[in-house]
């Protein structure tokens, strides 16, 4: 079973590690009170106590067991609010009454569900212990005025706590998520980054079910540093994103990553690609910037040129070096045979 993504943690292992010391530190906490037994009108009997103190030592023996991201793909980490705040609901209902010490338990699950669920989540969760705090206040107390004034009250603290954190988190993680987007995208081009092709190479050399093997395609511009120093390094930058538009339009984001590698240099990860499949894919790459040519700013067109190098593995036969190594070597022999060509590297 799997649950929408926005119910789910926001980082999976950290929700799980602070879930096993909260519910350690509840533990604890209830331990106390079960040497002391109840204080108040309302507390559990010891029993009860030292049941849940069992119980919350057990949830956090299997949180720390259970792989995180499995947890989270089941809705664990909401679940786990949820039915922290039942039990704390069902506890005083049971007892006849309410306390300080169960509504505090309530603030821990607000401000875990604000720190480590997505906003929806969190939201939930929130909204939940609001509720469950009336009902425990409500269905308890003998003034219904006072325990709603009460409710008021509380509720609005757990609210604003939970919204504040649901607030900050949120700007945070699109912060970050902003943040991976430069380190992964190329701002000039739209291209990713090599970081990235370089995890999507080893995930992709690494899959022992690839049967036709991976390719790697290397390319330069030709004469690139003359464009700049005719035309201006405004033109150089339109060369570059002239040619990727044109490679993204040549390549599908199902089977090939296309990264710029740095100044007019582009790598084309080709998954589940043969040979010669790889070598037809380049030769049409050069067809299509050959029958493309630049529009300069002056309005004259300008015919580009590329070389390539295409280096092949079969699957899990080779490594991330090597296959780089191949196609550069490939490249510059395209580059001295008179550039404008597919060379592929020696198997």
């Amino acid at each position: 079973m799997r649950i929408p993504s926005s119910l789910r943690a926001r980082e999976p292992r950290a929700a799980a590690r602070t879930a096993a010391i909260v519910l350690l530190v509840c533990a604890g906490m209830l331990s106390l009170v079960g040497l002391l037994g109840p204080a108040a009108v309302g507390d559990a009997s010891r029993g009860v106590v030292w049941s849940c103190v069992a119980g919350l030592l057990l949830v956090a023996g299997v949180l720390e067991r259970t792989p995180p991201q499995f947890l989270d793909r089941i809705g664990a980490f909401l679940a786990l609010a949820i039915g922290g705040v039942t039990v704390l609901a069902t506890l005083a209902l049971m007892g006849g009454g309410t306390s300080t010490r169960a509504q505090a338990f309530l603030a821990f699950v607000v401000v875990y569900a604000g720190f480590h669920l997505r906003s929806a989540a969190a939201v939930i969760a929130t909204t939940y212990s609001v509720a469950a705090g009336g009902v425990m206040l409500l269905g308890s107390a003998e003034s219904f005025r006072a325990a709603f004034t009460e409710w008021v009250f509380f509720g609005a603290m757990l609210a604003v706590i939970g919204g504040l954190l649901i607030r900050s988190t949120s700007k945070q993680e699109r912060l970050v998520a902003a943040l991976k987007r430069q380190a992964d995208v190329d701002a000039l081009t739209g291209l990713v980054t090599r970081r990235v092709l370089d995890e999507e190479l080893t995930r992709a050399l690494a899959r022992t079910s690839n049967l036709e093997g991976t390719a790697l395609l290397l390319m330069d511009v030709d004469e690139f540093k003359s464009i700049n120093d005719v035309h201006g390094h405004l033109a150089g930058d339109d060369a570059l994103v002239h040619l990727s538009t044109i490679i993204r339009r040549q390549t599908r984001a199902s089977d090939a990553v296309v990264s710029r590698m740095g100044g007019d240099e582009v790598a084309i990860l080709l998954r589940r690609c043969s040979q010669e499949t790889a070598v037809r894919r380049a030769q049409q790459l050069l067809d299509a910037v050959r029958g493309e040519p630049l529009t300069l700013p002056d309005g004259t067109l300008y015919g580009l040129s590329i070389s390539l190098g295409v280096a092949h593995v079969e699957r899990s036969t080779g490594d991330l070096r090597t296959l780089y190594a191949a196609a550069d070597a490939a490249l510059y022999a395209a580059k001295r045979g008179g550039r404008g060509r597919v060379e592929v590297a020696a198997a």
